[in-house]
């Protein structure tokens, strides 16, 4: 395969390097807020908050030999790299089929519910579901790689509405097809076309209907990331990527309320932004170069103010205690690292050689890493770096593409690889 395509692929809704601002930081303002999903459970794309991050605990803190307890497996979900979602007692997951993308319903147990469908699948580089579903009040919500947002019943699978966002607001697809994992607060549902007719852009979430398009910026198009929703004194921002700019926008307006252009013209964005306290996450690509630097947000304005040269893997990045954890392929650390930051500064937590890049959730003082060779491990972060508390290995053979984020709800532990989702037991 052709190796820019395998470095650019390791998209679908994830990332490559980083960017990390300071957010809405009036000194006498508040701090800065993740504003999470109105439902419980793991209803979203990276969890409750969409920070990858579980408040979890009565965790198992190492794994027996072999990993935790297997509770059950499904296969035949169809291709895909999307994570699932679990709400309503019921776990949903995207996967494609050869003539449809098709949204399964299982239950808590693994015994199917219904299977419902999303337009047509992505058959082009690495066919698969790329986005997540999101759950709200008894809905489901999913954008399909050509850019179909559709509402179904999360009791039926039945189609409520659809609307083809990046028809609707004369938007282009991307390379690897739209990863977006769209957001719901309140009566809206939120997607990020990039189009002539809307940058982001609010919807009717009972209907479909338009209800505000933030305006376009010049020469932007859509990436492969996911917004997050932000509290930022008396406003509620939105903050996603486009393929050149980060930016965020007033979520009751639409109206654009900052923008900053990111480093390199050729970059690829690929991961959801993380807030932790006024501290902003955002990760892009570059086949060539890589970065990571810092910005302080004024009212309405981001200026730069550290730079570190790491290319932060696919998985993106969860930040603990005022540390960003995530796994770098090649700048000036290697491995799996944790950046101070405030400072920029980083620090090697595991070897490359040691545990291969991937993505990682955090719970119950121990991140879930699972590395893009099929490996799933339970790292305790320690003084020295990370140490190894549990693995076990998910997919066999040759594998370099196990991207969908692992998942943690009520003590279970939900992966995907391929065509096949499994559930182990976690609890003490």
């Amino acid at each position: 395969m052709n190796r820019r395509v395998i470095r650019g692929i390791g998209c679908l809704g994830l990332g490559v390097a980083a960017l990390v601002l300071t957010a809405a930081a009036d000194s006498q303002g508040p701090t800065p807020t993740l504003v999470g999903s109105a439902a419980s459970d793991w209803p979203q794309w990276r969890g409750p908050h969409r920070d990858g991050i579980s408040a979890e605990t009565g965790l198992l803190q190492a794994w027996p030999e072999g990993g935790p307890k297997l509770l059950w497996k499904v296969t035949g979900i169809g291709r895909g790299y999307s994570s699932p979602v679990v709400a309503a007692g019921k776990v949903f997951v995207t996967g494609d089929g050869d003539k449809e993308l098709v949204i399964s319903a299982f239950t808590l147990d693994g015994q199917p519910c219904w299977k419902g469908a999303n337009g047509e699948p992505w058959k082009e580089s690495h066919p698969g579901a790329r986005s997540s579903c999101c759950f709200d009040d008894g809905k489901l919500y999913h954008l399909n790689a050509h850019g179909n947002l559709a509402c179904l019943d999360a009791a039926t699978g039945h189609s409520v509405w659809a609307v083809n966002v990046l028809e609707r607001y004369e938007a282009k697809n991307i390379m690897w097809g739209i990863s977006e994992s769209v957001l719901v607060q309140g009566d809206r549902v939120f997607a990020t076309p990039a189009g002539a007719k809307g940058l982001m852009v609010a919807l009717d979430k009972r209907t479909g209907a338009p209800v505000w398009a933030a305006p376009a910026i010049d020469g932007e198009c859509a990436s492969y990331s996911s917004p997050i929703l932000v509290q930022a004194g008396s406003r509620t921002l939105l903050i996603n990527c486009g393929a050149k700019n980060v930016f965020a926008v007033d979520s009751e307006t639409g109206r654009l309320v900052w923008q900053l252009p990111q480093a390199d013209p050729k970059s690829s964005v690929n991961t959801t932004p993380v807030l932790s306290g006024s501290l902003l996450l955002v990760s892009n690509s570059s086949r060539d170069s890589c970065a990571v630097f810092g910005a302080r947000l004024g009212d309405d304005a981001a200026a730069r103010v550290w730079t570190r040269e790491l290319k932060i893997g696919h998985g993106g990045m969860v930040c603990v205690k005022g540390q960003l954890y995530g796994a770098s392929s090649s700048g000036e650390l290697r491995g799996w690292v944790k950046i101070d930051a405030e400072t920029g500064k980083p620090v090697q937590v595991k070897p490359a050689e040691e545990l291969s890049d991937g993505s990682m959730i955090f719970a119950d003082g121990r991140f879930y890493c699972l590395t893009t060779r099929g490996v799933m491990t339970l790292q305790e972060p320690t003084e020295a770096g990370f140490r190894t508390v549990g693995t076990f290995r998910l997919a066999d053979g040759q594998v370099q593409d196990a991207w969908a984020h692992p998942v943690l709800c009520n003590g279970r532990l939900y992966l995907r690889y391929n065509d096949t989702l499994s559930c182990y037991d976690v609890r003490k």
